[in-house]
């Protein structure tokens, strides 16, 4: 990296940080004690408003309404950051209330022949989902469930959650620690660990009809909470060996949580191996369909009963 580069990357690292140390500054850019004080000497009379702190872990604070110098984009980033808007059309994807003022900041940096360059692309390419008829980069029919940026919100402070959904015409609240938040097949998920029943749930965004902090004193930390669900894996009862036209399919699509392990230095085949819960019937058809469009390159080697049967059924549906 050049020095230039180098030190432009530095003021925006420590802009956006209200503390650092000179040894994070080495870590960071793999750059010796003596360039990293330099650079940071530098920065300061650049006119960073930085002050330093004395003793033994000290480091640097940097004073507020710091202004960092005009950002400079090549003709390949401003491609490359609309293409990204351009993909988020149709997402429900939260926070998108800002991509309006993103789009036309960025309008703003660039030349008109540029301009015309990323309006001829929105006119162009159609991604999934994007509606021909109506291809406005800036159309917000989009927007998430109203509770999802709430969520973001919350989990940013603390993943100790108490939320209230509906479920089949009734209001159920429990508290959570809140694992993962997802998006599956067109649908926002919660995964997370409920602390009064000590196990796993997945919850729909769309049911949720509140999201708070939950504050309770006997909390349980993210480490024990992992250690009592790996006392719960479940048993692994489906195993596949998958070939290169099935590998394909795989890369287009999979169910969360299931992974491949490949089985030759050139990766065209490999090993699949997951636990599927037969009593979830959802859960059941979902891993189903999935086997079936994995197509025909793949071994069973290990399966459940059931699962079987509704293969051969779904199988037999299209035989002469």
């Amino acid at each position: 990296m050049k020095k230039v580069e180098r030190i432009n990357t530095i003021m925006r690292y420590i802009n956006n940080r209200a503390h650092f140390t000179i040894s994070e500054i080495m870590r960071e850019f793999n750059i010796s004690r003596s360039t990293a004080i330099r650079d940071i000497k530098e920065i300061e009379a650049m006119g960073m408003p930085l002050v330093a702190e004395v003793g033994r872990d000290g480091g640097y604070f940097v004073l507020n309404n710091s202004v960092l110098p005009a950002v400079r984009f090549t003709d390949n980033e401003i491609k490359a950051l609309f293409i990204a808007f351009m993909a988020t059309r149709n997402q429900q994807l939260p926070y998108l209330k800002s991509r309006q003022s993103l789009a036309e900041k960025l309008l703003g940096l660039i030349s008109e022949n540029q301009q015309d360059n990323l309006i001829l692309l929105n006119q162009i390419l159609l991604f999934e989902g994007t509606n021909p008829n109506n291809p406005d980069l800036l159309e917000l029919s989009d927007l998430p469930h109203p509770l999802l940026e709430k969520l973001i919100q919350t989990l940013l402070l603390d993943s100790h959650l108490l939320i209230t959904i509906e479920e089949e015409n009734k209001i159920k609240s429990f508290p959570i620690y809140l694992l993962h938040l997802y998006r599956k097949n067109n649908v926002w998920l919660i995964e997370g660990f409920d602390l009064k029943e000590g196990m796993r749930r997945i919850i729909p965004v769309d049911n949720l009809t509140s999201v708070e902090a939950y504050p309770t004193k006997d909390r349980i930390s993210k480490k024990e909470i992992l250690k009592k669900l790996s006392k719960q894996e479940e048993v692994i009862n489906l195993i596949l060996e998958l070939g290169p036209k099935a590998i394909a399919q795989f890369k287009k699509y999979h169910p969360l949580k299931v992974t491949l392990s490949y089985t030759n230095p050139y990766q065209t085949t490999a090993t699949l191996k997951t636990f599927i819960n037969i009593h979830n019937s959802e859960e059941l058809t979902e891993i189903i369909n999935w086997i079936l469009f994995l197509g025909e390159d793949i071994k069973v080697r290990e399966v459940p009963e059931e699962v079987l049967v509704r293969l051969q059924e779904r199988v037999n549906l299209f035989s002469p």
